[in-house]
């Protein structure tokens, strides 16, 4: 089976991973799909910025990795963010469709 991430959540830390488009970008991909492969169609940005775009989002414990083979998903850890932080990913999300 796949390899988890788990972080505690500091709300600072959450607030900094958030704050940067190409990251909301792929939090929103991820809430709405439900995973993200590593280099997501359609996220204009070079391999190693993504990289370091997902480290960010991981470290600050609002991704959880898994593993299958060679690939790595991510998925939002949706329940740990409203559980610590209610209703914040709920207006990020709703602020990035708008």
């Amino acid at each position: 089976m796949g390899q988890l991430d788990h972080v505690d959540l500091d709300l600072a830390v959450v607030l900094h991973a958030l704050g940067d488009p190409i990251r909301l970008a792929l939090v929103h991909r991820m809430a709405e799909d439900g995973e993200s492969a590593c280099s997501p169609d359609g996220v204009d940005a070079p391999r190693s910025t993504l990289s370091n775009h997902w480290r960010i989002l991981r470290e600050a414990g609002i991704t959880q990795t898994r593993q299958i083979g060679k690939a790595r998903l991510m998925t939002l850890r949706r329940a740990d963010l409203d559980a610590c932080f209610p209703g914040l990913l709920a207006a990020v999300l709703a602020a990035v469709r708008r």
